[in-house]
């Protein structure tokens, strides 16, 4: 019961739900696995091992599931997971893992990535994010739920960002944010917390309080920033706040930017 439009050539092989549409000019490999209502608009390369979830919407020349931008890929078996009703505009990429990063590029649920946008191999992307236009993920990123990253920004390999944090248009983030966090400046500076999207998020007012404090303590605390964050563990009692110290205090492959 697909709509599959002459023009568009879908290699032997591939997996095609009921209600998906591929429109002219588009192609789909062999091991590619399309949702039920998945949607491909027009001149949308979908390659490799790569299963794409139910309603996601990719817009024309897109190019999902090509072999990741890293000299030292040689052919292997990799993959990439797209979840459930994201938004895939015009030019954006994705690519597939490689054997020494685990092997799986995902993307969670209810993404929107906007034109241009790339997601590096390896990467983790969460439910519920944005991607503006032309901004970047380098491989091996983990980008948590409902985080906004600004148009022309870019994030470095091995970055890890919180959940619910913003990243500002024409930014650069080298090393981890925060849960929560508001980072902006061409050299990524974190600068705060995303009020306005924990307002939004209808976080209640005694847990922004408790965050509000809980900011300026790991901005003016004594102490490593580590330190600090082992300290509010032992005194709060908000979940989010909660959160904000088990991000710090987690594995980590890049410090982190602290506030200014």
């Amino acid at each position: 019961m697909a709509e599959i439009h002459p023009s568009a050539f879908v290699e032997d092989g591939a997996q095609i739900a009921d209600g998906v549409k591929v429109g002219s000019f588009c192609t789909v490999g062999a091991d590619v696995s399309l949702g039920p209502g998945v949607e491909l608009k027009s001149h949308v390369v979908v390659t490799g091992r790569t299963a794409i979830g139910p309603d996601t919407v990719i817009f024309p020349f897109a190019t999902i599931g090509e072999i990741p931008q890293d000299l030292k890929f040689d052919g292997e078996n990799t993959r990439l997971e797209i979840g459930a009703r994201n938004r895939i505009r015009e030019g954006v990429t994705m690519n597939t893992g490689t054997q020494g990063g685990g092997g799986l590029t995902k993307i969670g649920d209810d993404c929107l990535f906007m034109t241009g946008a790339h997601v590096g191999h390896d990467a983790t992307v969460g439910n519920g994010v944005i991607m503006a236009n032309q901004s970047a993920l380098a491989g091996h990123c983990m980008i948590e739920d409902k985080v906004i990253i600004g148009g022309l920004s870019g994030i470095h390999q091995f970055v890890r960002v919180g959940r619910g944090a913003i990243i500002g248009a024409v930014t650069m983030v080298t090393n981890d944010v925060i849960p929560y966090g508001l980072v902006q400046a061409p050299r990524g500076e974190l600068d705060g917390l995303n009020y306005v999207g924990l307002k939004r998020s209808g976080v209640a007012r005694s847990d922004i309080t408790a965050l509000r404090a809980a900011y300026q303590m790991l901005r003016q605390g004594d102490g490593a920033f580590q330190d600090r964050a082992r300290r509010l563990s032992e005194e709060t009692e908000s979940e989010y706040v909660r959160e904000v110290v088990d991000f710090i205090l987690g594995e980590s492959d890049r410090s982190f930017l602290t506030p200014r």
